[in-house]
């Protein structure tokens, strides 16, 4: 437990920052940060528009005013940042955090967009509330690398409850008192467990909506005087020891040079839509096939990889070399491989029911193993190898020591927006050039919360 009885807590700390805030004050990289971000959730959700999943969030919430970004139907103000951020994140497609990991936009754009429209915010107060609930989450899941997955959480889910409401009490002005309550109340909401890693079933797609409609809650909570523990962070019973039981919170990380320096600059687009450590390992089996490697001949296929991801990506390693559900296939390494070597891609349309059926894919997915590299830099970077070991002895090997996508090789402005293109073309029937022209407009932060609305699909 770490004691500041004798001084601010670690949420009053935060909310005296998030009271300094301003839209002008905001640097440059940010803006660019936050624009790409916005851009690259708004193709997303579209993307998954007309997905079992998210029909099924959709019927599950009641019918209101705020937008649910490419469809057809609004819903209220909560229920919309359920439906965005399920389906922002539900195919696996997000941006990222080396250094975390989580993903920031899933839960932070959905619960802005809701908190824009319910208390009619202009357009430079939402993308300050975007900028200072991604700067948050990529800050604490520094404070904790590794210890909030180790406990058997989604660091996204819980963290990004704490940074979404950060985010929307910024983009509301709350005061330094409202700020702090509602970062208390936020910790009885945050939630999120990994089991379904071991079925591939649906929780972790609603976890950053449902991360983003509690942090609505929370602060319209806070707003009305609802009071929540002042040390909920760093109290005996609060977040850090909760989620994080294994690892001494490194508060350094969460306060050190804040709001000089944004440590949410090096937040990675992914080029692949599966589990983000998944992704360096397809890039070096692609690039094996582009070498032109045979496939036929193989003895063994294997992957250094980090300790920390090996519950995750890898075990058990039968369910992994044999995915059960396309979903699952997405935070598979042996089945990410399989694609890398076999198709050199992996799109949307390769996880799909007949892609984990296909028995070229399982073949070589069943020769894929792992050896832990104890020198492995996770978190703070995520790194990928392939090494395929031939039955004449013949050895070909490759690895990247970075994701692509990320602050080592990032992915340009066009080629964000050729993804975002590429991501509402797969959602369908809706003009990408109108939703993209949208998006700027907002991130220019200028004018108020109206636009939102026109990323609905037009009736």
């Amino acid at each position: 437990m770490l004691d500041h009885n004798n001084g601010p807590s670690v949420s009053e700390r935060l909310a005296q920052w998030g009271a300094t805030l301003r839209p002008e004050e905001l640097p440059g990289s940010m803006r660019t940060k936050s624009r790409d971000i916005l851009v690259d959730i708004v193709g997303l959700c579209v993307a998954a528009r007309q997905t079992d999943y998210v029909a099924a969030i959709r019927q599950a919430v009641e019918p209101g005013n705020c937008t649910v970004i490419g469809q057809s139907r609004g819903a209220t103000a909560t229920g919309a940042a359920l439906i965005n951020g399920t389906a922002a994140h539900g195919e696996d497609f997000d941006d990222t955090f080396e250094g975390g990991p989580v993903h920031s936009g899933v839960v932070i754009v959905p619960a802005l967009l809701a908190a824009a429209e319910t208390y009619q915010l202009s357009n430079d107060r939402m993308m300050l509330g975007i900028s200072a609930g991604i700067e948050l989450l990529c800050r604490l899941a520094l404070t904790l690398p590794k210890a909030v997955h180790k406990a058997g959480f989604h660091p996204t889910a819980v963290l990004g409850t704490f940074a979404a409401t950060f985010g929307i009490c910024v983009a509301c002005r709350a005061d330094e008192k409202v700020t702090a309550n509602a970062l208390g109340v936020a910790g009885s909401m945050a939630s999120g467990i990994i089991e379904y890693l071991g079925d591939g079933s649906w929780t972790k797609r609603m976890h950053p909506g449902w991360s983003a409609q509690s942090a609505l809650r929370a602060y319209a909570m806070a707003k009305a005087g609802f009071i929540g523990p002042r040390m909920v962070f760093e109290g005996a019973h609060g977040a850090f020891s909760t989620f994080a039981p294994s690892i001494t919170p490194r508060l350094d990380q969460l306060f050190d040079d804040l709001g000089d320096i944004y440590v949410s600059d090096k937040i990675t687009f992914k080029p692949y839509p599966c589990g983000t450590m998944v992704q360096p390992y397809i890039d070096c089996a692609v690039k094996l096939k582009n070498q032109g490697v045979p496939l036929q001949g193989i003895r063994s296929i294997t992957c250094k990889t980090a300790e920390g991801i090996v519950h995750r990506l890898w075990e058990p390693l039968e369910l992994k070399q044999q995915p059960p559900t396309p979903y699952a296939a997405k935070f598979s390494v042996p089945f990410g491989v399989a694609l890398g070597l076999v198709r050199g891609r992996a799109s949307l349309d390769d996880f799909t029911e007949a892609a984990i059926a296909d028995r070229q894919l399982l073949e070589l997915a069943g020769k894929v193993g792992f050896e832990v590299d104890p020198d492995n830099p996770y978190p703070n970077a995520f790194t990928g190898h392939v090494r395929l070991t031939y039955v004449d002895g013949e050895v070909r090997e490759i690895d990247q020591r970075h994701m692509r996508g990320g602050a080592a090789e990032p992915l340009s402005r066009a080629e964000i927006d050729a993804k975002f293109a590429a991501n509402v073309a797969f959602g369908g029937a809706l003009d990408g050039d109108r939703l993209l022209s949208i998006c700027n407009h907002i991130a220019a932060m200028e004018g108020d919360h109206t636009l939102i609305g026109q990323l609905e699909e037009p009736s």
